[in-house]
């Protein structure tokens, strides 16, 4: 057995984890991280950037958002039912944090909205491309590039495997090199920042009721299982509520033309299996509203449906919305999309030319959907009596052929675990601090409840850097004492 020694273990190298190391580093700690994977950054690789609040950004766009008017808006979303200090010193401290990525070289596009109902909250990391996926990767480099300057030790492919605690207070931590060799490392004070369980399909069926693959299609990163909560479990951390981060998702347009996605995505006639409308469409932009509304139907399956004058009309002007994931109008790659999910005899498509027809292939009830079908374009030379409808989202369903596609429930991951104070240390059921065991990021996250605030884009990514720097702070000023 190899034997090392430092005064902080970090546990994965995400955004959570990698600013817990600098922030701790900074502070004046000597720091291991321990990594499963071969490269830092997660699952956040594939994001885009942090929520920040009152940041410089935010005033050179003239957009007036404080703090006071996020943690209300975010309190009142939640029914506070969350830990209000938490979720104040995270907003609080998130404008700091845009300035403590600056500094170590990142840049920043500007803040944006997600969707046209949110806040302009979610910084985008500047990459050398245009706007898009990925462009986190680039803060996570320069988090770890700080955390080398600092003198921060990586273990990569090197998994930890046990927290050890003596005398009610962490002692060390056990891992596993790529080699199999058993590695020791004895330290004050772990952080626990391992992502969540959102590949872990028997974890998520046991605590959240879902079917990974059959009614709940989240990101599935390989690795993310949930050992780190375990291990904090073990530890003596208490036990939160694990949910899926929901948004819905329509499956099967990850290989499909972009315009496919953004023509279901909009606010279209929404029905469930039974034929009947659920909902206001334009809340659709909102994807954590419409997981809701679908995972409330029979098997959580929902459908979106235009007409060919619907579809028409998009590909001349442009869909109604777009977000920072679907920034392009032009859908006239559409017809090519559809196309190839016949040819590959997609079951989450369906074009008929008669209504009664569309129903029968995609399985909804055939005399409801006729008459939520003709009720609804009544609607369309008036008013929206069922759920109040903008009229200027009211299009009739007239002209064949007709299209349809399946909306599911889906989400990022999961979150929540391990539960934490203010200060990010792992608190037992009794609300009292395991000595030297902080948790930080997705493993942490209970402030959402039971729906994420999409209204504030930008919070995972927020919540994970804020919580590992105020973690990495809390273990620094321990292991110090």
């Amino acid at each position: 057995m190899k034997n090392l020694e430092a005064q902080i273990v970090v546990i994965a190298a995400g955004p959570s984890g990698l600013s817990a190391a600098v922030q701790a580093a900074e502070d004046g700690a000597s720091v291991i991280v321990l990594e499963k994977a071969a490269t830092v950054g997660g699952a956040a690789n594939m994001g885009m950037g942090p929520l920040g609040i009152g940041t410089k950004h935010q005033k050179r766009q003239m957009i007036d958002l404080s703090v006071e008017k996020a943690f209300n808006m975010f309190m009142e979303y939640t029914h506070y039912q969350v830990d209000a200090r938490l979720v104040k010193r995270y907003f609080e401290q998130s404008a700091e944090t845009i300035e403590w990525l600056e500094d170590m070289g990142v840049e920043f596009e500007g803040a944006f909205r997600y969707f046209p109902k949110s806040e302009a909250t979610w910084h985008i990391v500047k990459t050398d491309r245009a706007i898009g996926p990925r462009a986190a990767s680039f803060m996570n480099k320069a988090l770890y590039t700080k955390a080398l300057e600092l003198g921060v030790t990586f273990l990569m492919e090197t998994p930890a495997k046990k927290i050890l605690v003596e005398n009610g207070k962490v002692a060390g931590v056990t891992a596993v090199s790529k080699d199999g060799e058993e590695i020791m490392i004895s330290c004050k004070a772990a952080i626990v920042c391992t992502g969540g369980a959102g590949a872990n399909k028997e974890l998520i069926k046991q605590e959240t009721g879902f079917t990974q693959g059959e009614d709940m299609f989240n990101f599935a990163i390989p690795g993310l299982v949930g050992d780190g909560m375990k291990m904090a479990w073990d530890a003596g951390a208490g036990k939160t509520t694990v949910r899926i981060e929901m948004a819905a998702n329509i499956e099967g347009c990850d290989e499909l033309p972009q315009g496919v996605s953004n023509v279901f995505s909009q606010p279209n006639l929404l029905v469930n299996k039974y034929g009947k409308r659920v909902m206001n469409e334009d809340q659709m932009q909102n994807a954590t509203y419409l997981a809701n509304v679908v995972t409330h139907q029979k098997d959580r399956i929902c459908y979106s449906i235009v007409d060919t004058s619907i579809l028409k009309y998009y590909i001349r002007n442009g869909v109604d919305n777009v977000s920072l994931v679907r920034t392009n109008p032009d859908v006239s790659d559409f017809y090519e999309g559809i196309k190839i999910a016949q040819d590959n005899d997609s079951e989450d498509f369906f074009v008929a030319d008669t209504m009664e027809e569309l129903a029968e292939k995609a399985g909804i009830s055939v005399d409801n959907l006729i008459e939520t079908v003709d009720t609804y374009n009544d609607y369309c030379d008036s008013v929206d009596e069922e759920f109040f409808k903008d009229k200027k989202y009211l299009r009739p369903l007239k002209k064949a052929p007709f299209y349809c596609a399946k909306v599911r429930a889906g989400g990022y991951g999961t979150v929540g675990g391990v539960k934490i104070n203010e200060n990010c240390e792992a608190i037992t059921e009794d609300f009292e601090p395991v000595p030297g065991l902080y948790c930080a990021g997705t493993d942490a996250c209970n402030i959402y409840d039971d729906s994420y605030m999409f209204l504030l884009p930008g919070n995972s990514m927020g919540f994970a850097v804020n919580t590992g720097r105020i973690a990495g702070m809390g273990a620094a000023e321990f292991v110090g004492e």
